[in-house]
């Protein structure tokens, strides 16, 4: 019996069985053009007008973590997914999953965590779906969502138009959200309590639109970390990217418990953070306008993309040597959105 017979934790990682899942599995039988660009929502045209659509579930545990819950992760996840799109997210759908015994006061917290998101993100959560199973059939609470944005006329963002020559920014720290859930789960403690980043970044993505700057490529990356969300936009454009190891911000605390139980922040999950691709020159003015948001304030310019080791991300380390950045293979951390 093949290992790969059956799904695995692993193919929900956001690594490489994951990409191997959507792609050898999926897209044969789904191919369509809006599909097969694979980024974080189809493009597509309705009545002279392009909307972005997409689609996510979230069976977060703990449901409740510090800095958020399933119902904001859920709202704001889909914000997010529409906004790397350079689309203006206007509606989302919510379905439930709820497993029988789940208590009606603890629906009730994550419905108000919902409506408070949706009220920050400025979108109406229009339609859903509420399913009931037997205790023991689910685990508690099970989201799915699904969202619609405006995409503003001659906008083209995606995974696939990084150019050679392009700055990459982050918009700020990375790693919080995955360590904040796990730590949560674990019963784990710190001097400092370690918060997940889970948040709307769309306001910042149209300050960067309404500024004119030009921009190729934004991802969110959220499962399989920054290193996977990168290599996936190397790989879609057919370039190299170069990132500095200095320049990527990561909290001590996110470090110091990723040493101890052997994780490396590059791969661990976000829910509040982006990467921008874009033109050299716009960079300062770009990394300016990010910084002047809450949720942008820690941005950096990381790195560039380059002509060199197409398909490829290399770290350049704060000790001076160079290594090879992969997409995640396998599970680092299980259940963290």
């Amino acid at each position: 019996m093949a290992s790969l017979d059956y799904i695995r934790l692993d193919h929900g990682s956001g690594g490489k069985l994951s990409y191997r899942l959507i792609k050898d599995l999926f897209l044969p039988h789904f191919a369509n053009e809006p599909l097969k660009k694979l980024d974080d929502s189809a493009v597509l045209s309705l009545s002279h007008k392009k909307v972005a659509f997409t689609t996510d579930s979230y069976v977060v545990d703990p449901l409740f973590f510090p800095g958020g819950d399933i119902g904001k992760l859920a709202v704001c996840g889909t914000v997010n997914d529409i906004a790397m799109s350079g689309a203006v997210p206007v509606y989302i759908s919510a379905g439930f999953i709820i497993e029988e015994g789940f208590p009606i006061y603890e629906l009730e917290r994550i419905i108000i965590s919902m409506e408070k998101s949706a009220a920050e993100a400025v979108v109406d959560i229009v339609t859903g779906d509420t399913k009931v199973v037997p205790k023991g059939k689910a685990d508690k609470l099970f989201i799915n969502t699904a969202g619609i944005g405006i995409i503003l006329d001659n906008v083209d963002i995606s995974s696939a138009n990084a150019q050679i020559g392009d700055t990459v920014i982050l918009s700020g720290y990375i790693g919080d959200h995955g360590i904040a859930v796990m730590s949560k789960r674990e019963g784990l403690s710190y001097k400092t309590e370690i918060v997940s980043d889970v948040a709307p970044l769309h306001a910042i993505i149209e300050g960067l639109m309404q500024s004119g700057i030009e921009i190729h490529s934004l991802r969110d990356p959220t499962r399989g970390g920054l290193a996977s969300s990168l290599n996936e936009i190397a790989a879609k454009s057919n370039v190299g990217i170069m990132i500095e190891e200095e320049k990527i911000p990561v909290r001590k605390e996110v470090t110091s418990v990723c040493d101890l139980l052997g994780f490396d922040p590059l791969y661990v999950a976000n829910e509040g953070k982006f990467i921008a691709v874009l033109p050299a020159c716009h960079a300062p003015e770009a990394l300016e306008i990010i910084k002047t948001h809450e949720y942008g304030k820690n941005a950096e310019i990381i790195g560039e993309v380059t002509e060199e080791h197409k398909k490829k991300v290399i770290l350049n380390t704060e000790i001076g040597g160079k290594r090879i950045i992969d997409m995640l293979t396998g599970e680092q951390l299980p259940r963290i959105c």
